[in-house]
């Protein structure tokens, strides 16, 4: 029987899979964590795809058992500024996209331009995070009670099952060291052994399977399945088996980082609640708010800016609380593993794969490989069939985020340096250019993006193609033969019910401090 498994690594990755696991397969599997006490979290992990929710309810925690532990807030979209121009902003919601005739509203926006902000007359949560708002009423209700009483129908799907099926409204920010923390709890409780040492050897027999990790002061940790958490060191995925990485910055050149975890009065700031993305001369700026601080880094591409320069740039980006903040500078490894399930070892998180987190992708990444680990769980024959399965799926998953991030860049209007210049000429995946074409002429659909699950569906790439600018898109033509009153009747919808919401829902941080 195949039930030995150890987690060499921490951190999100780490623990994410130890508790899951615990949730699914309970005492029928021994796992055994191993971490490092003196290798430090990359730090950026701390927002999320909507999709999380499911990762909790697997747990069987509630939004109060864990939130006010990890301090963290909701996020109710991503808002991309100055990357059209210099103070132009648009938001990529969690919402559901309205259609009208089967023609999406999008669609109609094209043609009938309501006004000049697609995000607003297409979307309720644009004009919710503008005005700081809470999701949730201060009673707990949600600001589509379906979300909460359908939950039903929804349980026990993986993301790829339940895609298309709804559009809960939002996501998270978290500390994700906290977070980290939360579950190292959950997971010892419910029988996860945890070790604090550092692995010096990792032990192969003559097939070339893993068959232990030496640790300093524990000896040898054997196992059946290793999964491996270590980050972008890849200690045992890229290391010891030395499965190829393969890099995506071709096509996506940002490759550097520096974070700062700024403390702040969130009571007289106030929490927006959604991730922003601000455009700069080499990148872009994240804005995470949480909890008594906010989150923010710059991630940028080293070739146009150096790492002090890009320091600079972010501590005046944030003025003078970052002061005192010690900067965390982190080199990113762009692409993925060749296969992320080599031999008797899975490499979750980081080992895996990573792309920059401007859509926040790296929990998600982590949230899918450990749902496809449990669906595809090898048996004691370790038949093949599983393993390929499993790295087919995570290879669509990034390589279709991929396309997603160079669609932002691509669309972009931007064009005020060479960095922003060149974002124009640089070569794009393969299928994107021509999935491009078909775009000018008809808005994208769930025939036309990339066509395995990767997390983003066909209104995402609507939203980036109409806030960015770059692109120059046309309403179907058909549109111009149909009556447009019952697309009249949906943005006035939208404008009355943003208006009630807008009146009665709660501010974000209010929402927040009655848990604190």
């Amino acid at each position: 029987m195949l039930n030995r498994v150890v987690i060499v690594g921490g951190g999100t990755a780490g623990w994410m899979t130890a508790s899951y696991f615990k949730a699914a397969f309970g005492d029928r599997i021994d796992i055994t964590l191993v971490e490092s006490g003196n290798v430090g979290a990359v730090g950026v992990g701390e927002a999320t795809f909507s999709d999380i929710r499911h990762f909790f309810e697997f747990l069987g925690l509630k939004e109060k058992d864990w939130m006010p532990a990890c301090n963290a807030t909701y996020k109710l979209a991503v808002r991309f500024e100055n990357w059209r121009e210099q103070g132009h902003y648009y938001y990529h919601p969690f919402e559901q996209m309205r259609s009208v005739n089967g023609f999406a509203l999008t669609d109609w926006w094209l043609k009938e331009k309501p006004t000049e902000r697609f995000d607003k007359d297409c979307f309720v949560m644009s004009s919710v995070i503008d005005a700081g708002l809470s999701p949730r009423h201060l009673d707990g209700s949600l600001i589509d009670q379906p979300f909460d009483e359908g939950a039903e129908e929804m349980h026990g799907l993986t993301m790829s099952e339940h895609q298309g099926k709804t559009q809960f409204p939002y996501a998270y920010h978290f500390e994700a060291a906290l977070l980290a923390k939360y579950l190292t709890q959950y997971s010892v409780d419910r029988g996860v052994k945890h070790i604090i040492d550092d692995v010096s050897h990792v032990d192969l027999d003559e097939r070339g399977w893993i068959t232990g990790v030496r640790t300093g002061e524990h000896g040898d940790l054997t196992g059946d399945l290793f999964i491996d958490c270590t980050g972008f060191r890849g200690l045992l995925l890229n290391k010891a088996l030395e499965e190829p990485f393969i890099s995506y910055q071709d096509t996506l050149p940002n490759d550097s980082a520096v974070a700062l975890q700024v403390p702040m009065d969130m009571e007289k700031r106030g929490i927006r609640p959604c991730t922003t993305a601000t455009a700069q001369d080499a990148g872009w700026i994240w804005t995470i708010p949480l909890m008594g601080r906010v989150g923010t880094g710059y991630v940028y591409a080293k070739d146009y800016l150096s790492p002090d320069e890009a320091e600079r740039t972010l501590r005046e980006f944030v003025g003078p609380a970052a002061a005192d903040v010690e900067a965390n500078h982190i080199k990113m490894r762009i692409g993925r593993s060749r296969n992320s399930w080599v031999k008797n070892c899975v490499g979750i998180g980081l080992a895996s794969g990573f792309v920059e987190p401007l859509e926040s992708t790296g929990i998600f990444f982590i949230h899918h490989a450990i749902e496809q680990l449990v669906k595809n769980f090898p048996g004691p024959d370790w038949d093949a069939t599983y393993r390929n399965r499993y790295n087919d799926a995570v290879s669509h998953v990034m390589d279709g985020v991929r396309e997603f991030l160079v669609l932002h860049y691509v669309a972009a209007k931007r064009q005020d340096n060479q960095y922003w210049k060149d974002t124009k000429t640089r070569a794009v995946p393969d299928g994107l250019a021509e999935r491009l074409e078909k775009w000018k002429t008809q808005l994208p659909d769930s025939e036309t993006i990339f066509p395995y699950y990767h997390g983003l569906p066909a209104y995402s790439y609507m939203c980036v193609l109409l806030g960015m600018g770059g692109i120059d898109v046309k309403p179907s033509p058909g549109l111009a033969l149909t009556d447009s009153a019952a697309a009249q009747r949906e943005f006035a919808d939208i404008r009355e019910k943003t208006r009630q919401l807008t009146e009665t829902l709660p501010k974000a941080y209010d929402y927040f401090s009655q848990w604190h």
